[in-house]
């Protein structure tokens, strides 16, 4: 493991994701969790009163995901969860179970059908006052690519809004994309029935 990776997991991550406020004994949901590097610290602050549950649809990745976590001493308070080929909008989650839900640089994979259809399934796996955090990377203004590149956070906003959440705010903030440290923005937004 790369040293960044090590400093972000071990330290920069935990002050991370206390700071938007992940908790000891939180129930949290890292949908798209690739390696870990949101999904480890996450584990480490929830501890064993609260669970992780880290949605990754390649195997192998979530497989070296499992791997660090037994590693670190967090394989029993994270929860793999692979998705059906084809079926990546779907959350085999009970209703109204999680206090927080990341979507961290994953957004520009779908297309706003398929968008919609995960912020519903997170509205529905969310508790009443629970937490949607996005990290819309790859938009208009942030290296665009795919079904993100002609939207920026505005329109990122308003298109969560319209499935139920209210938004909370947007903060600039230092985070780990990929294999290294940089700057985004993080979107956050709350459930409310």
């Amino acid at each position: 493991m790369k040293n960044e990776v090590k400093k972000w997991i071990n330290q920069d991550g935990i002050t991370f994701l206390t700071n938007i406020g992940i908790k000891k004994g939180d129930c949290v949901v890292d949908f798209g969790s690739g390696h870990g590097h949101y999904t480890i610290p996450a584990a480490k602050i929830v501890s064993t009163e609260g669970k992780v549950y880290a949605i990754e649809k390649d195997k192998k990745t979530l497989m070296k995901l499992m791997k660090t976590a037994d590693e670190e001493g967090l394989s029993n308070n994270i929860i793999p969860i692979n998705p059906e080929q084809g079926n990546f909008t779907k959350i085999n989650l009970d209703d109204e179970i999680v206090d927080y839900t990341l979507i961290y640089d994953i957004l520009h994979y779908f297309k706003k059908s398929e968008r919609k259809e995960i912020y519903r399934e997170i509205h529905r796996i969310l508790k009443n006052r629970g937490i949607l955090s996005v990290y819309p990377k790859h938009n208009k203004n942030d290296w665009p690519l795919w079904n993100l590149a002609d939207l920026d956070l505005e329109d990122i906003t308003q298109e969560i809004t319209e499935t139920g959440f209210i938004f909370k705010g947007k903060d600039n903030l230092g985070l780990f994309h990929d294999e290294g440290y940089e700057t985004g923005y993080i979107l956050e937004f709350k459930k409310y029935q």
